[in-house]
């Protein structure tokens, strides 16, 4: 067969795309292990998942400027789950997914300062700047709530039944992750695994 180099160019530049197009990461999906990552919180000290596999974990995702995340923490409904929680011995990871000068993300010492007007009481708050952890989780929304059991994912959703940015709507809502975390903590079964978020979009 009669040598084409302009034949074999073409094949050889289209293999090469194939070769180095990115590789997207599946998204984490319910009854299977949860996405391992290493994020750094505000203090610079990596935080590893899989570190705390032994133990009940929630991802929250969040942006304090967004009105549905004010919601849970004007009153200090959010920070009220957070310590109920790990007192209970759950690892409450607070995640924000983007690059500084997007809305809600800050340097780690602005963080700090507004996690202390906020009454933050997760156990650690995490800068995931790039956003390859939010988009690894499916993240799509703040809050944008995750609860993982072990090391698999358990729960996948809104925060609660009232899709309303109002504070006042909390008290009549159900709330999904505690539900979750209780049936977690007693050994059940969650019956509500996976609900639809809802509040900002998470600026990636």
């Amino acid at each position: 067969m009669k040598y084409n180099p302009f034949k074999f160019t073409l094949i050889a530049g289209a293999a090469c795309a194939l070769l180095s197009a990115p590789v997207m990461a599946k998204e984490a999906k319910i009854g299977e292990s949860a996405p391992d990552f290493t994020l750094k919180n505000l203090d610079g000290v990596e935080v590893k998942l899989a570190d705390h596999l032994d133990k009940t974990i929630v991802l929250e995702w969040t942006n304090y400027e967004c009105p549905f995340v004010k919601k849970f923490y004007v009153k200090g409904d959010m920070p009220g789950l957070q310590k109920k929680y790990t007192d209970k011995g759950v690892v409450w990871l607070t995640i924000s997914s983007g690059p500084e000068g997007k809305q809600g993300n800050y340097t780690a010492s602005e963080y700090k300062t507004k996690a202390a007007e906020h009454g933050d009481a997760s156990t650690h708050i995490l800068l995931d700047r790039d956003g390859k952890v939010g988009k690894a989780y499916g993240a799509s929304n703040t809050p944008h709530m995750f609860v993982i059991s072990n090391g698999k994912l358990v729960y996948d959703g809104a925060i609660d039944s009232n899709r309303s940015p109002k504070q006042a709507d909390i008290a009549d809502a159900e709330n999904y992750v505690s539900k979750a975390l209780d049936e977690v903590l007693a050994g059940k079964p969650v019956t509500k695994p996976k609900t639809k978020p809802y509040g900002c979009g998470v600026k990636y």
